[in-house]
């Protein structure tokens, strides 16, 4: 495969996500790695064809380090805000100079990136990684061995990722409950406890909630502003005189493994999404998706589609169908494991396999569609429909099940969940309205002139019709859902024959008129 350049990404990914501020070597100038930057390892003394992304340097105070990025014969750094002042230095140093928003996430930009080197066959890899421990486990180690304590490294949501097992070190009952869990366990107490921590700029001593509890000494993990997660050492009283220090660095090392950790993760949602993609617009052969999303060519699947119900500005409409996306990436994942799904024309779809008897399989699959629908109302405050599509027996008809499935949406309301099999009369009449508003001949007929007469003499001709031909041709019944006499039903009907020339004796004349009263009209009894 060719070898990516800085035009590659430019023309991938500009814009917002990219920008180009300097490039004294011109668009051309290969791109084979991403590394992120260490504020606190130093740069490799040669790494051509390097791009640097600057975690943790200001863009006003990128200019050494673009400098340093020249000299290691790196093809570029990768600013975040207006990196102007930069410019200089890099073109100085021979060195492109891009940015990024200065909201931006490092770790997506890093993933961006890595999906648009990969795909030219090159490689990408957060800096330092050889000098760094494999895993958290072993960086929890090292670090509670510098730092004289047991330590425990977490993320945003508390759940710890990793923690330490040098012998010696004491723990408490809350570490243990903790490490059993993997999980912290939630008081008010820890409540602030992180929002101190989160608060504070650099390691915080934090004293134990009872007796019983050792104090820790915490600080947070961060890539540049983005808060990722906390490490925290168990302060027994005997913590090296450098333990502050130590416990930073841990931070800074763990902030590379997590980044990289959630680079991969989300590389490989986005590489799924991409296939599933490519499988519903038949862009790819189906054997090879299903190999590459880990399913046997011949394993039944559905498809299911979530979309949002009612009006909504392109913005706000755009956003809720991004946290849809989330909402039904994560339930499907909770149930299956890493999972595709992807967010077409603002409808989610999601490619479910259907696991045991078919017919267990769907009323799993509907009460899954249900509990999203559920959960997009009461945590996301978004009304959304679901359509299921019929099963097929490998992802050679995905595209047919995803044919049902946007048919199902098209006669749900707000809220409403159905698979192909419990709408199908609807959809059935849905299609042959189609295709009879596309052909002049079949779209002509009585049924025109029965509106037309209701307009201009204020009649309801056509309501009764659709009531009588809905109750199967039976006055009475019709009678009551128009909240009429009888006689005032058979009274309109006979107005109807004479006055337009409608047959209503003849069976096949009732057919095609209900048929054109429901579906061109869209009349119902």
């Amino acid at each position: 495969m060719d070898t990516c350049t800085l035009g590659n990404l430019l023309d991938a990914l500009g814009g917002s996500t990219l920008r180009l501020l300097s490039a004294p070597h011109g668009r051309t100038v290969p791109v084979t790695e991403v590394l992120l930057h260490d504020p606190h390892t130093p740069l490799p003394e040669r790494a051509p064809g390097a791009l640097l992304l600057a975690v943790g340097v200001r863009a006003g105070e990128a200019g050494p380090l673009v400098r340093d990025a020249g000299r290691a014969g790196m093809a570029g750094v990768v600013v975040r805000g207006d990196g102007s002042d930069a410019v200089p230095d890099a073109e100085a140093a021979g060195a492109a100079l891009l940015g990024t928003d200065r909201d931006a996430a490092w770790h997506q930009v890093f993933q961006l990136l890595s999906s648009v080197v990969g795909a030219h066959g090159t490689r990408t890899a957060p800096l330092g990684e050889d000098a760094l421990p494999g895993d958290l486990f072993a960086l929890a180690n090292a670090v509670a061995a510098a730092v004289g304590g047991a330590i425990a490294v977490e993320d945003l949501g508390r759940q710890i990722l990793a923690y330490s097992t040098v012998p010696g070190q004491p723990v408490d009952e809350t570490r243990r409950q903790g490490i059993l869990g993997r999980q912290v366990p939630g008081s008010p107490e820890n409540d602030e406890d992180y929002r101190r921590l989160y608060a504070a700029e650099g390691p915080l001593k934090i004293p134990g909630v009872t007796a019983d509890e050792l104090p820790r000494l915490a600080t947070t993990v961060r890539a540049g502003g983005e808060l990722l997660g906390s490490i925290w050492a168990v302060d027994t009283g005997s913590l090296a005189a450098d333990a502050g220090d130590a416990l930073r660095q841990g931070a800074s090392a763990a902030a590379m493994l997590l980044l990289r950790a959630r680079a991969a993760d989300e590389l490989a949602r986005h590489l799924s999404s991409d296939l599933l993609r490519r499988l519903l617009d038949g862009s790819i052969e189906p054997a090879a998706a299903a190999h590459r999303l880990g399913l046997a060519p011949d394993a039944p699947v559905r498809v299911a589609a979530f979309a949002l119900a009612g009006a909504a500005t392109a913005q706000d409409g755009g956003q809720a169908a991004l946290r849809l996306l989330d909402l039904v990436r994560l339930q499907c994942q909770t149930r299956y494991g890493q999972h595709a799904c992807v967010l077409l024309d603002g409808v989610v779809y999601a490619l479910l396999p259907v696991v045991g008897a078919a017919d267990h399989a769907a009323e799993r699959h509907l009460r899954i569609a249900e509990d999203i629908v559920r959960r997009a109302e009461e945590a996301l405050r978004i009304s959304v429909r679901a359509g299921l599509g019929h099963a097929v027996p490998g992802v050679a008809g995905v595209r047919d099940s995803r044919d049902d499935a946007d048919l199902v949406l098209r006669v749900l309301g707000a809220g409403q969940v159905a698979d192909a099999g419990q709408v199908r009369a609807q959809t059935s009449l849905l299609v042959l309205g189609e295709f009879l508003a596309d052909r002049r001949d079949q779209a002509a007929g009585p049924w025109r002139d029965v509106l037309a007469h209701d307009a201009e003499h204020g009649t309801e001709y056509a309501r009764t019709l659709i009531c009588w031909l809905d109750a199967g041709c039976d006055a009475g019944r019709a009678a009551e859902k128009l909240v009429v006499h009888p006689n005032t039903c058979r009274y309109r009907l006979r107005k109807v024959q004479r006055q337009l020339g409608i047959d209503l004796d003849d069976p096949d004349q009732r057919l095609v008129l209900w048929v054109q009263l429901r579906t061109l009209a869209g009349l119902r009894g």
